[in-house]
């Protein structure tokens, strides 16, 4: 859901304060047809609500559930790492509460150290899932059908 097409910059917009249809339309440069269906789908999935702002005609803006509202630290670590790498100039700058430009970092909560390449191990909770997919699953002398 996050990872379609256009869902990223339709959040972008809304963490920016553009919550109506035409300008997230306007910002994201999204067709319109695929711009209503990533909306309904961030609807759907509980990453955003849809309100109604005016009722002639009926209108309607869209706003980060606690889901969304979530999603803001992924965001923010996506742009720098654009800043970073894709341009000379960040075309924004995020301040802080602190009255600092932010510059995120993501770090364990239970130690505090970093995270970084190399520091984490995976271990998956899924059965029958390793690191190159899932593993296919053998039959069982039980599980085969009697020959008559």
């Amino acid at each position: 859901m996050i990872g379609e097409k256009y869902s990223l910059l339709v959040l972008r917009e809304i963490f920016l304060g553009v919550r109506r249809f035409d300008a997230i339309a306007r910002n994201t440069g999204a067709p319109r047809d695929i711009l209503a269906a990533r909306l309904r789908r961030l609807t759907e999935g509980g990453v955003l609500e849809k309100t109604l702002y005016s009722t002639r005609p009926a209108r309607h803006e869209y706003r980060l559930t606690d889901a969304g509202r979530e999603l803001e630290p992924v965001l923010h670590l996506l742009r720098q790492w654009g800043d970073r790498h894709l341009t000379d100039r960040p075309p924004i700058v995020v301040e802080h509460s602190c009255g600092t430009d932010l510059d995120p970092v993501l770090v364990c909560r239970t130690c505090g150290e970093p995270v970084t390449g190399g520091s984490c191990r995976v271990h998956f909770q899924i059965p029958g899932w390793t690191h190159t997919g899932a593993v296919p699953v053998q039959d069982s002398p039980d599980d085969r059908p009697a020959e008559a």
